[in-house]
């Protein structure tokens, strides 16, 4: 069975290259799109979700907003399981800040030269949210385009879902991003900050051939 997998924002399969995938899945990578200049959200999932071959039994997999992305795929898609990464189920599990952002819509009006990732400050702000002792960050996140990391944090805040009781939920114990207080996992990762699936792989290595066994 294909096991198609979308990973964060703004990141590559670089973060999940260290996870050792079930033998019995074949793992499709699906690298992240651009958005179209004020395109719909929902417009731009049925982009993600064309290259998705539903002809034959798949599942899904997606970390952090890929999280979010494969859920919206389900529903245009029916996966035979979908499982999310640092990711939340609902709307009503987003935290206090992601809230704040909903309720404010702060990111509307930031400029879009602010979404630039060599910035000091971003990078600065970025570290301490995800992985405050990871030096190499950065590395992991490869698309950089200003336009789809600004439109990207607007849809994480602008979110709306139905938990779907099919879906099966990994979060890592110390995540800030999403943190497991709000939620009710499947699995926690122990120890585990938002970037788990790059610093904890034999975790979570364990866990998908749990789920996928």
């Amino acid at each position: 069975m294909k096991l198609y997998v979308i990973s964060g924002l703004g990141a590559d399969f670089k973060v999940l290259e260290k996870i050792n995938f079930p033998e019995n899945l074949e793992v499709v990578f699906l690298d992240w799109l651009i958005p179209e200049n004020k395109e719909d959200f929902h417009h731009y999932v049925e982009r993600m979700a064309a290259r998705v071959d539903d002809s034959e039994p798949f599942a899904l997999l997606g970390y952090s907003f890929g999280g979010l992305i494969v859920q919206e795929i389900d529903k245009i898609k029916s996966a035979e399981k979908v499982v999310i990464m640092g990711s939340i189920k609902s709307d009503k599990e987003k935290s206090r800040f992601i809230k704040f952002g909903e309720m404010s819509r702060i990111t509307k009006y930031l400029p879009q030269s602010m979404f630039n990732v060599k910035s000091a400050a971003i990078y600065s702000v970025a570290r301490n949210i995800v992985d405050p002792k990871n030096p190499k960050l950065m590395e992991y996140f490869t698309v950089r385009d200003q336009y789809y990391l600004k439109w990207g944090i607007e849809k994480v805040s602008d979110w709306k879902f139905e938990e779907n009781p099919k879906v099966i939920q990994i979060l890592g114990s110390k995540d800030i991003v999403f943190p497991v207080k709000y939620s009710k996992p499947d699995y926690v990762v122990q120890n585990g900050t938002h970037l788990f699936p790059a610093t904890k792989p034999k975790q979570v290595s364990k866990i998908l051939n749990e789920i996928f066994k």
